[in-house]
């Protein structure tokens, strides 16, 4: 079993320089995982990322998400699929499976519904569980400014770093720090990954 990312920018074609966003998407990609094969940016604005660590999948969206919304109007939309793998390619764009089609088919409907993460596996009753938690964490994941998506984005690269350590990385004192993960509601987001965790468990 492995979790499949498919991903879009945002309104990237309204930006005149793409190194504004595909720099940035690049270095989240390579920080998620060190072998270039594990992922592919195509089309110029889509990339896809194959998680082997299936429990890895929302954390990692989480991730990407911060990294890109760290940068002054940058926005990311990105299906989740988690299943089999029937073929393995030199890249993760000539693999095939399961979890291929289930993040390429439910990619498909994310503009139409407006929602910028879905995820989408075998079982009905935990896709319609976690697209509802999805749905409900992307009212504040959606809204990060630039200052509480970049301190999602260190605290997640450094999750055992206190509020004082994190604080001397952004050049803040440690009241900013907290002020700032509660507004991006980190807390909730990082209790939305243990659910997410004990749930995709269950499919294995």
């Amino acid at each position: 079993m492995t979790g499949i990312i498919t991903g879009d920018i945002i309104k990237s074609r309204k930006t005149k320089d793409e190194n504004i966003w595909l720099t940035p998407l690049k270095s989240a990609l390579s920080d998620v995982t060190k072998n270039a094969s594990f992922y592919d940016i195509y089309r110029g604005d889509s990339f896809q990322l194959e998680c082997n660590n299936v429990e890895d999948s929302f954390s990692t969206s989480v991730y990407i998400k911060s990294f890109l919304k760290s940068v002054k109007g940058l926005d990311v939309r990105m299906s989740i699929g988690i299943g089999g793998k029937s073929h393995q390619g030199d890249t993760v764009s000539e693999s095939n499976g399961e979890a291929f089609v289930y993040s390429g088919e439910t990619f498909e409907t994310l503009k139409k519904e407006k929602q910028n993460l879905k995820i989408k596996t075998k079982d009905t009753t935990i896709n319609e569980e976690l697209n509802l938690y999805f749905k409900l964490a992307l009212i504040a994941m959606d809204n990060w400014t630039v200052n509480s998506a970049e301190i999602v984005k260190l605290s997640l690269e450094h999750p055992n770093m206190i509020q004082s350590e994190l604080a001397k990385l952004v050049g803040i004192n440690q009241d900013a720090v907290s002020k700032r993960q509660k507004r991006a509601y980190l807390d909730d987001i990082l209790a939305l990954d243990l659910m997410f965790r004990k749930k995709i468990a269950q499919l294995k």
